[in-house]
Protein backbone atom coordinates (compact mmCIF):
# COMPACT_ATOMS: atom_id res chain seq x y z
CA UNK A 1 0.00 0.00 0.00
CA UNK A 2 2.77 2.30 0.69
CA UNK A 3 3.85 2.35 -3.00
CA UNK A 4 0.35 3.45 -4.21
CA UNK A 5 0.38 5.98 -1.51
CA UNK A 6 3.60 7.27 -2.97
CA UNK A 7 2.59 7.22 -6.42
CA UNK A 8 -0.75 9.47 -5.45
CA UNK A 9 1.03 11.90 -2.97
CA UNK A 10 3.97 12.56 -5.74
CA UNK A 11 1.19 13.05 -8.84
CA UNK A 12 -0.69 15.68 -6.42
CA UNK A 13 2.15 17.46 -5.03
CA UNK A 14 4.15 17.49 -8.45
CA UNK A 15 0.70 18.78 -10.00
CA UNK A 16 -0.09 21.79 -7.45
CA UNK A 17 3.42 22.92 -8.06
CA UNK A 18 2.80 22.91 -11.10
CA UNK A 19 -0.43 24.69 -10.75
CA UNK A 20 2.02 27.37 -8.19
CA UNK A 21 3.93 28.21 -11.65
CA UNK A 22 6.80 25.31 -12.30
CA UNK A 23 6.09 25.31 -16.09
CA UNK A 24 8.01 21.47 -15.96
CA UNK A 25 5.02 20.33 -13.79
CA UNK A 26 2.67 21.84 -15.76
CA UNK A 27 0.84 18.85 -16.97
CA UNK A 28 -0.37 15.61 -16.01
CA UNK A 29 2.15 13.37 -17.43
CA UNK A 30 5.47 15.05 -15.85
CA UNK A 31 3.53 14.70 -12.78
CA UNK A 32 3.21 11.71 -12.92
CA UNK A 33 6.29 11.08 -13.47
CA UNK A 34 7.15 12.64 -10.22
CA UNK A 35 4.38 10.37 -8.67
CA UNK A 36 6.03 6.88 -10.01
CA UNK A 37 9.46 8.05 -9.76
CA UNK A 38 8.73 8.38 -6.22
CA UNK A 39 6.56 4.88 -6.04
CA UNK A 40 9.68 3.24 -7.47
CA UNK A 41 12.89 5.13 -5.30
CA UNK A 42 10.08 3.71 -2.10
CA UNK A 43 10.00 0.44 -3.42
CA UNK A 44 14.12 0.20 -4.02
CA UNK A 45 14.39 1.97 -0.14
CA UNK A 46 13.01 -1.39 0.83
CA UNK A 47 15.61 -3.73 -1.34
CA UNK A 48 18.72 -2.09 0.92
CA UNK A 49 17.26 -1.22 4.31
CA UNK A 50 18.11 -3.51 6.55
CA UNK A 51 14.84 -4.53 8.37
CA UNK A 52 13.04 -4.46 4.97
CA UNK A 53 15.45 -6.29 2.87
CA UNK A 54 14.99 -9.63 4.22
CA UNK A 55 11.30 -9.77 3.65
CA UNK A 56 12.42 -8.68 -0.32
CA UNK A 57 15.06 -11.66 -0.13
CA UNK A 58 12.33 -13.73 0.73
CA UNK A 59 9.89 -13.00 -2.00
CA UNK A 60 12.54 -14.31 -4.60
CA UNK A 61 11.64 -17.51 -5.99
CA UNK A 62 13.54 -20.61 -4.55
CA UNK A 63 14.01 -22.04 -8.04
CA UNK A 64 16.31 -18.33 -9.06
CA UNK A 65 20.23 -18.36 -8.37
CA UNK A 66 21.43 -15.83 -5.66
CA UNK A 67 18.58 -14.02 -4.69
CA UNK A 68 20.57 -11.44 -2.42
CA UNK A 69 22.24 -10.54 -5.65
CA UNK A 70 18.77 -10.15 -7.28
CA UNK A 71 17.19 -8.09 -4.79
CA UNK A 72 20.46 -5.84 -5.25
CA UNK A 73 20.31 -5.70 -9.00
CA UNK A 74 16.26 -5.15 -9.30
CA UNK A 75 16.99 -2.51 -6.55
CA UNK A 76 19.79 -0.59 -8.27
CA UNK A 77 17.07 -1.16 -11.46
CA UNK A 78 14.52 0.50 -9.70
CA UNK A 79 16.42 3.64 -8.70
CA UNK A 80 18.12 3.91 -12.37
CA UNK A 81 14.86 3.85 -13.72
CA UNK A 82 12.97 6.32 -11.30
CA UNK A 83 15.99 8.80 -12.20
CA UNK A 84 15.90 8.36 -15.55
CA UNK A 85 12.07 8.61 -16.02
CA UNK A 86 12.82 12.39 -14.68
CA UNK A 87 14.95 13.36 -17.26
CA UNK A 88 13.54 14.15 -20.47
CA UNK A 89 16.21 12.75 -22.52
CA UNK A 90 15.72 8.99 -21.05
CA UNK A 91 11.87 9.24 -19.76
CA UNK A 92 10.60 7.47 -22.39
CA UNK A 93 13.45 4.27 -22.40
CA UNK A 94 12.93 4.37 -18.34
CA UNK A 95 9.25 4.20 -18.32
CA UNK A 96 9.68 0.99 -20.65
CA UNK A 97 12.46 -0.49 -18.70
CA UNK A 98 10.25 -0.19 -15.49
CA UNK A 99 7.27 -1.68 -17.42
CA UNK A 100 9.37 -4.59 -18.30
CA UNK A 101 11.04 -4.96 -14.85
CA UNK A 102 7.93 -4.85 -12.97
CA UNK A 103 6.71 -7.91 -15.88
CA UNK A 104 10.09 -9.79 -14.87
CA UNK A 105 9.06 -9.66 -11.07
CA UNK A 106 5.86 -10.57 -11.43
CA UNK A 107 6.46 -14.26 -10.76
CA UNK A 108 8.45 -13.70 -7.48
CA UNK A 109 5.08 -11.51 -6.27
CA UNK A 110 3.08 -15.07 -7.25
CA UNK A 111 5.66 -16.66 -5.86
CA UNK A 112 5.61 -14.73 -2.15
CA UNK A 113 1.60 -15.32 -2.17
CA UNK A 114 2.08 -19.17 -3.41
CA UNK A 115 4.56 -19.58 0.29
CA UNK A 116 2.35 -17.48 1.89
CA UNK A 117 6.01 -15.21 2.89
CA UNK A 118 7.30 -12.29 3.19
CA UNK A 119 5.48 -9.65 1.59
CA UNK A 120 2.95 -12.31 0.20
CA UNK A 121 -0.24 -11.00 0.35
CA UNK A 122 -2.86 -12.36 -1.44
CA UNK A 123 -2.40 -12.50 -5.30
CA UNK A 124 -5.70 -11.00 -6.16
CA UNK A 125 -5.07 -7.40 -4.99
CA UNK A 126 -1.30 -7.55 -5.61
CA UNK A 127 -2.06 -8.46 -9.12
CA UNK A 128 -4.65 -5.28 -9.27
CA UNK A 129 -1.76 -3.04 -7.82
CA UNK A 130 1.08 -4.20 -10.19
CA UNK A 131 -1.36 -3.52 -12.91
CA UNK A 132 -2.22 0.13 -11.48
CA UNK A 133 1.51 0.61 -11.13
CA UNK A 134 2.63 -0.78 -14.63
CA UNK A 135 -0.08 1.54 -16.17
CA UNK A 136 0.62 4.66 -14.33
CA UNK A 137 4.29 3.82 -15.59
CA UNK A 138 2.35 3.10 -19.24
CA UNK A 139 0.86 6.43 -18.74
CA UNK A 140 4.15 8.56 -18.66
CA UNK A 141 4.63 7.19 -22.46
CA UNK A 142 1.23 8.97 -23.90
Amino acid sequence: MEPFIALVVGLVVARVIGWAGVDALDNWQNALKVGVALMFLLAAFAHFHPKLRPQIVEMVPPVLPRPELLVNITGALEIAGAVGLLIPATSTWAAIGLILLMAAMYPANVSAARRKVAQGDPIGPRTVFQLVYMGAAALTLV
